[in-house]
């Protein structure tokens, strides 16, 4: 096992920072993590990331300076490749590349659910919710019995998708339920991540009280 000390670069509920966090939990890898605020980005941040973006992971080589990885899915598969603890892919490599094209479809769904989440109109948390429950209903036909994406091994999709689904755990139960209606599979799969050790502590205790503040704050539909 790599002894190589990791810092992540953290936000307390960022879904990209959960991937990497979950993996590296998964992984059983001893890491160091340091939140930012998005709001007002320090300036060391800003000097390490040359998107701007989160997450970052910091890894100390052996000649003591540190190596900067960002983007969330690059910092997983370097993760993958380079630490023990059960593999997060398959070994046949299309089952991998099949996984690979839902996690990019993932990242994507992603997209509709934050912007369902922090809708500020109507128009927009309607046409975002039906955005989103189009993608889940994809999801139902190619989910296999479970308990995740692949079966009874907790893998990469299942990493990526945790985060996105754990959202719906924190809002009105009455827009949650009304979304996973009738998509039995997407719903044991929600529920099985929701219970993984790994996704829990990926995020603080107190990341249901800090969205319901970033809604309020963002003035969103479902912060009412």
């Amino acid at each position: 096992m790599p002894t190589t000390k990791l810092t992540l670069i953290s936000h307390p509920f960022c879904p990209f920072v959960q991937r990497a966090a979950i993996v590296l939990l998964e992984k059983g890898v001893a890491f160091e993590r340091i939140d930012v605020d998005l709001i007002d980005k320090p300036e060391w941040f800003l000097a390490l990331s040359p998107t701007g973006k989160l997450p970052l992971l910091t890894v100390e080589r052996q000649d003591g300076r540190d190596a900067i990885l960002f983007e969330s899915m690059v910092i997983c598969e370097y993760l993958e490749e380079t630490q023990g603890g059960g593999k997060l892919y398959p070994e046949d490599a299309l089952s991998r590349a099949r996984q690979r094209a839902w996690i990019e479809y993932g990242t994507a769904t992603l997209a509709d659910t934050w912007q369902f989440l922090n809708a500020e109109d109507r128009e927009t948390a309607d046409a975002k919710r039906a955005a989103f429950r189009g993608r889940l209903e994809r999801l139902e036909e190619v989910l296999e019995q479970g308990p995740y994406f692949a079966g009874s091994t907790f893998g990469m999709v299942d990493a990526v998708y945790a985060p996105l689904l754990r959202y719906f755990d924190l809002i009105d139960p009455a827009v949650t339920q009304m979304i996973f209606h009738g998509l039995p599979r997407v719903g044991r799969w929600r529920e099985a991540l929701a219970l993984r050790e790994s996704v829990i502590a990926a995020v603080g205790r107190d990341c249901g009280q800090r969205f319901k503040q970033h809604l309020a704050e963002h003035q969103a539909l479902l912060a009412e």
